[in-house]
């Protein structure tokens, strides 16, 4: 596991390409003792998730499926599960191959910027394994219902131009590009106020229960009042004000 902090942003790379970074039992502990000390950096205010080449992660070893238990897939699932419930905002930088688990690490991501050469496989159906982890459920609700289908019943595998067309990632960008890309677009919320950025992401994650315009109105009233009480926000209006002054 490699981490590396720069312009309040974190980049987390999955490091064992010998086996194209799979979600052994030793790499999810890397993975959840990394996110504890990244949000417990108080300088880091979004993260970058990625693998080293060739693949972004390979999903869970195939032994451990074997004897798999109900214990046995969940610890498989907290590598995946303790990113997607990071309070951080999230970008998955898909390098390469996201297989099964490895793609619910990219789905539970907030943001995905696919390379050319990345592919997202579900490939639950062609080894006989039912999905898990709510492999349905985010890629449903991220591409909806029929390109899920096409994926994880007709195993249709997507590059990274497919995978921007049907709207499974963001954009997706020429390989070498890929995480300089990611990075830079992580930085703008890494420079602005880490409580801002965490009090935005959970407005937007508390509006997915929300259907009605009023409450989602009152939602973010009791937010945005705090920040305009906060010193951050003084100071950049007070900066704004001054540049429209020096322009009239």
């Amino acid at each position: 596991m490699e981490v590396s902090i720069s312009e309040g942003v974190a980049t987390l790379t999955l490091n064992n390409p010998a086996e194209r970074n799979t979600l052994t039992a030793p790499m999810v502990a890397d993975i959840i003792a990394a996110m504890d000390v990244i949000e417990a950096d108080q300088s880091v205010a979004a993260l970058v998730v990625t693998g080293a080449a060739p693949a972004f992660c390979a999903g869970a070893n195939l032994d451990s499926l074997i004897n798999a238990t109900a214990d046995s897939l969940g610890g498989i699932y907290e590598g995946f599960l303790r990113i997607a419930n990071s309070p951080l905002p999230t970008i998955a930088a898909v390098n390469g191959a996201a297989v099964g688990a490895g793609m619910n690490l990219a789905l539970g991501c907030d943001v995905r910027i696919a390379a050319r050469r990345a592919k997202f496989d579900t490939r639950f159906l062609s080894i006989g394994i039912h999905p898990g982890g709510g492999h349905t459920w985010m890629l449903r609700r991220i591409v909806g219902p029929q390109a899920t289908f096409a994926g994880v019943v007709f195993g249709e595998i997507m590059d990274g131009a497919e995978a921007e067309r049907v709207g499974l990632v963001h954009k997706c960008v020429d390989d070498d590009q890929l995480l300089a890309t990611a990075q830079a677009m992580a930085a703008r919320a890494g420079k602005a106020p880490r409580q801002l950025v965490l009090e935005i992401k959970q407005s937007i994650k508390d509006m997915a229960d929300i259907s009605v315009h009023a409450d989602a109105v009152a939602r973010e009233l009791t937010p945005q009042v705090w920040s305009t009480q906060q010193p951050w926000f003084l100071e950049k209006v007070t900066a704004l004000q001054s540049q429209i002054s020096s322009k009239k």
